[in-house]
């Protein structure tokens, strides 16, 4: 503000409008106090002011003046500046929390977005959606999961996408999640043995149409998986465990864990790049014991009834042998099994029934090793090298005598001319020779 210049806004320009009059004898100061909305005391001082000082009494005291709550110069520079060297791309939000937990900063998000604008650093995105009639939360924890996986480049390298499992409850936002090389069924079963060993059984899981979920099929031949008709591995795991599955025909019907996505895809993958973590094994390390605990502590909501649906997991429960593959083999005559292109041959048991013919069920567990099973006892089994060799009958009744089964073969033909068919037919001799 210049010595021969004053700025003035309106209601300054008002109130020097009626306090002339009010010198000039037009209007009393009574009524002038109610014009400006002010006290007939207050307009006492501002008058007096205005005799003193002329129009430079009207303006503001601290205008001009820097706040006293306001952020330096060099700070402001400071959080610019680290802003460009590691948070480039982060949002006004994300950025004053990174801040404050790495670098012991305090920035109000309002005013780094405001900096960051000024700048060119940053420029909101408008999102605009289609109206879609909102479906309101479950009311207690517990009651229904959403499921879903996010393909994407998670690394900074984008050599490849990979899949992160979130599983979201529908009541609170309460997030778990798993990064894998692909949405599989592995990844899936550890996800939700995870869940259950720490919150409890759900009472239900809502999922797309994916076959990891639920199978398309109408039929499923039993000595592939052993599950029922139409049922994937999911399934089957969820029906023993008393989980119902509901189907989403649309990625709108499970909102909640869509746009957990967005969140993952938005935070975890800056700090992914912030932390340069390179494999997938740490940046499941990370999840569990950093980022997923910031996540609910920020975004969890309470439920609006207090009561939780999870039943409780018992320890006597195993899940490891729900949690599982099942297969289904019938055991050879040689007492074998061949599975998966390899072959295993199974101990002698005390089971009486069991024998070749019968169907042995295999387990396959999330640690990768087997089980053979029949009748729910265990059997025994070892692995072997190659395909086993079917011996001839003949060979396994002389083997089974005592006797070589060469010797026998030469001593045959040497004496076949006693046999009945060169005594009775002795022309069957010649013909062959």
């Amino acid at each position: 503000m210049k010595e021969d210049r004053i700025i003035m806004t309106t209601k300054e320009l008002k109130r020097k409008t009626l306090l002339d009059k009010v010198l000039g004898g037009q209007l009393s100061l009574k009524d002038a106090s109610l014009y400006m909305e002010v006290s007939y005391r207050q307009a006492k001082r501002i008058l007096t002011r205005y005799r003193q000082e002329q129009d430079k009494g009207l303006l503001h005291r601290n205008r001009g003046k820097q706040p006293s709550n306001a952020y330096s110069k060099e700070f402001k520079e400071k959080i610019l500046t680290i802003y460009c060297k590691k948070y480039t791309g982060f949002g006004p939000t994300f950025a004053s929390e990174k801040f404050e937990e790495d670098d012991g900063l305090i920035v109000k998000p309002e005013t780094l977005r405001l900096w960051l604008k000024k700048e060119g650093l940053w420029i909101r995105k408008r999102k605009y959606k289609i109206y879609r009639e909102r479906r309101e939360r479950r009311s207690c924890f517990g009651d229904l999961l959403q499921i879903d996986g996010s393909i994407h480049y998670w690394f900074a390298d984008r050599s490849r996408h990979d899949c992160l499992l979130n599983v979201v409850d529908d009541a609170t936002g309460i997030t778990m999640a798993m990064l894998a090389t692909g949405e599989t069924t592995e990844v899936l079963l550890k996800v939700i043995k995870k869940w259950i060993t720490t919150y409890g059984i759900p009472k239900a899981v809502y999922v797309d149409l994916k076959n990891v979920y639920v199978s398309s099929k109408q039929w499923m031949n039993k000595y592939d998986e052993d599950v029922p008709e139409g049922f994937s591995v999911f399934q089957r795991v969820c029906q023993t465990l008393g989980i119902e599955v509901i189907r989403a025909y649309s990625a709108q019907a499970k909102g909640r864990v869509e746009r957990k996505h967005a969140v993952f895809q938005d935070r975890l993958v800056k700090e992914i790049k912030l932390y340069e973590l390179k494999t997938i094994e740490e940046v499941n390390v990370y999840l569990e014991k950093k980022f997923l605990n910031k996540i609910n502590q920020k975004f969890a909501k309470s439920p609006r009834e207090l009561s939780d649906s999870h039943r409780p997991y018992i320890e006597a429960l195993d899940l490891d042998e729900i949690l599982c593959w099942q297969y289904i083999r019938k055991l050879r005559n040689d007492w074998t099994i061949r599975f998966k292109n390899e072959f295993y041959q199974i101990k002698k048991t005390a089971l009486a029934s069991l024998q070749p013919g019968q169907e042995i069920t295999i387990k396959k567990y999330l640690d990768k090793h087997l089980k053979f099973w029949y009748q729910g006892q265990e059997l025994g089994y070892a692995t072997l090298d190659g395909k086993p060799e079917a011996p001839s009958k003949s060979k396994k009744y002389s083997e089974s005598k005592g006797r070589d089964p060469v010797l026998q073969s030469k001593i045959a033909t040497k004496n076949k001319h006693k046999t009945p068919w060169s005594q009775f037919n002795p022309g069957w001799l010649k013909t062959g020779s």
